[in-house]
């Protein structure tokens, strides 16, 4: 049938091929390897002596790994139980599909094309009389088949510098082929065919076989960071057999010229690919590490907790004093919500003092190198005073950004923030920013972006007007100067599609779309539910993830809400919403804000004018409206 069609690294110039075939092609301005013609990165030999098949259990293999002088059998144990007739003839009757008889006689050895013939209708009948019974499929959500059936398109790898493979994806793109396990064939054991990507969703890759052209028919879906995606020519170093799939396997006389001529000068995966893959999901954060994270239930202090797991760099942190380990709190190894023991202390920040005198057996205190570090600041000269004005996003209403005041100036440019109009008498509520944070802005920031700026709750004079509040509550805005302005090139486009931590539960990451851009402040839609739901987060937030992460790393991804669901949860989660809790059930909200960063610039209290709804990548200008 197809034996012989494998990946050896057999020269091609021994096989015969075409002209055509044989040409050398530009190298491609490309960081993927290219694929050659001869022998170097990929070799296709023209069949007669490559490949053998065990002639007692029907295994497909390299032959000059067979045994025998006639390379019949795949091991010593096959070799010798074909040499019983009583085995040959139970072999033979498996393969033609009937149970073997007592007084079975011994038969001449068939063809092996025969035999091959003779398995795929045995395992063809075994998979009719399975379709027989009724077996009802478990209802999943399918990224492929909701990016195909709605033409979306997803945010690329390279957004996402702190997932895997962010930093090193290079130009995997439309086009690059690799070699897949071929699904399209009825050989007994698992080969191979050469498939190129259509088109890429984060990790997820549409592949289509090599000899198809424009039909579709087989395409599929798969996470290119799989265990069963390799590079071309893995295959050959590998002794696995290529084989063409079932449908098209009549369509070419020669498929070694057929995949010489379309591969060479094709890019395909780097050789050393799984091992980046490996290399970029290894996570320094172990479990029993001791780290000092924000008090959910007040946001101005924070507590000692452990390490209970780690799932994609994602940590599940356990509240020290908790006995049964159910108060526990969820977030991203680079969050900043997240410190070494002792960083309160060293800054001034509250810190609520654990009842364990000393520390369990087993926990250990996490170095203080592996936690997201901030940038430096000056605060020697124009620094952030108490009292003054800006606008922040409320850390437990995402979706809104505030007018605020900063109640305190802590060490190392640390600022702790307070929400006007809904603010604790004892402050508990009071929330630490960094001043570089993307989550605070300068006075004026929502109204020349076109954004709704929350007023304080109560305040009745609405339109709220900043020149205004600000000589009704005799207080200054912070000097815009001091916010930062950088804004990276990070390549996110309304529409965009992404796996988000839904930062009001932040132990959920659910199916979501990037709905605005403003500067490097995105607006996270989670698809299925209304708009209320939406999130401000910055660009660079550890709390995003590519389409696929999940699979990736065995986290459970939340899809879209039903229709049914979201009527029947809607009523709920508004009232909810409304009494807002002073628990901070969303860490990533603030760690989101604080990994984001705002362009703003200028140096007098006034409007900026930037870009709403831009996908403003880069620096920019802004020019400061001086109110009248």
């Amino acid at each position: 049938m197809f034996d012989g069609y494998d990946s050896c690294s057999e020269d091609t110039s021994s096989s015969s091929s075409s002209d055509e075939s044989e040409e050398e092609v530009a190298p491609l301005p490309s960081s993927l390897p290219i694929i050659k013609n001869n022998g170097q990165v990929y070799t296709y030999p023209d069949g007669k002596s490559g490949m053998a098949t065990c002639e007692m259990c029907g295994m497909v293999g390299v032959r000059d790994a067979f045994y025998s002088k006639t390379k019949r059998f795949c091991s010593v144990s096959c070799s010798r139980s074909y040499s019983s007739n009583s085995k040959k003839a139970s072999i033979l009757a498996r393969l033609q599909g009937k149970p073997p008889t007592k007084k079975a006689k011994v038969l001449q050895k068939q063809p092996l094309v025969a035999k091959l013939a003779a398995y795929a209708q045995y395992q063809a009948t075994l998979q009719n009389q399975a379709k027989t019974k009724a077996a009802v499929p478990v209802e999943g959500f399918s990224w492929g088949n909701y990016i195909n059936s709605n033409s979306f398109t997803a945010a690329p790898v390279t957004c996402f510098k702190h997932a895997p493979m962010g930093t090193c994806w290079g130009d995997i793109a439309e086009g690059v082929r690799v070699e897949v396990p071929n699904t399209d064939c009825s050989l007994p054991t698992k080969v191979f065919w050469i498939a190129g990507i259509v088109k890429l969703a984060g990790y997820n890759a549409l592949l289509r076989y090599e000899g198809f052209e424009n039909d579709s028919s087989l395409d599929f879906w798969c996470n290119i960071c799989g265990s069963d995606i390799h590079p071309v020519g893995w295959c050959a170093t590998s002794g696995k057999p290529l084989v063409p799939p079932r449908t098209i396997q009549h369509k070419y006389t020669n498929w070694k010229a057929f995949l010489v001529k379309r591969l060479t000068g094709a890019k395909t995966l780097p050789p050393d690919f799984s091992q980046k893959v490996s290399e970029s999901m290894q996570y320094p954060f172990k479990t029993s590490m001791r780290v000092e994270v924000v008090d959910k239930t007040h946001l101005c202090r924070t507590r000692v907790a452990v390490v209970e797991s780690v799932i994609g760099g994602r940590l599940r942190l356990v509240y020290e004093e908790s006995e049964d380990k159910t108060d526990d709190f969820w977030c991203h190894m680079y969050s900043p919500l997240i410190h070494h023991i002792g960083w309160s202390r060293s800054i001034g920040h509250r810190f609520k003092r654990s009842d364990i005198t000393k520390k369990q057996d087993g926990h250990f205190d996490a170095p203080p190198h592996l936690f997201m570090k901030v940038k430096e600041v000056d605060a020697a000269g124009e620094w952030f005073k108490e009292g003054m004005k800006l606008e922040a996003i409320d850390p437990l209403n995402l979706s809104a950004i505030c007018v605020a005041t900063i109640r305190k100036v802590l060490a190392d440019g640390y600022l702790m923030i307070g929400i006007d109009g809904s603010e604790a008498a004892d402050g508990s509520d009071w929330f630490c920013y960094h001043a570089t944070s993307p989550s605070i802005f300068p006075v004026g920031f929502c109204e020349i972006n076109m954004i709704e700026l929350t007023p304080p709750r109560g305040y009745a004079k609405l339109p709220f007007k900043w020149f205004d509040y600000l000589r009704e509550t005799d207080s200054i805005a912070a000097p815009v100067k001091l916010f930062n302005k950088e804004v990276p090139n990070h390549g996110f486009h309304v529409g965009m599609k992404l796996e988000a931590v839904d930062l009001m539960e932040p132990r959920l990451v659910c199916v979501a779309t990037v709905t605005r851009i403003i500067h490097r402040l995105l607006r996270i839609h989670f698809d299925g539910w209304e708009d209320e739901y939406d999130q401000w987060v910055d660009c660079e937030s550890p709390d995003l993830y590519p389409v696929g992460w999940c699979q990736l790393t065995g986290y459970q991804l939340q899809p879209p809400a039903p229709q049914s669901s979201r009527d029947s949860q809607s009523s709920s989660s508004k009232q909810k919403k409304k009494a807002k809790s002073q628990q901070y059930k969303g860490h990533k909200k603030m760690t989101s804000l604080q990994l984001k960063e705002e362009l703003l610039d200028g140096e007098e209290y006034g409007f900026l004018q930037g870009a709403s709804d831009q996908e403003s990548n880069g620096s920019a200008s802004y020019y400061i409206k001086q109110e009248p």
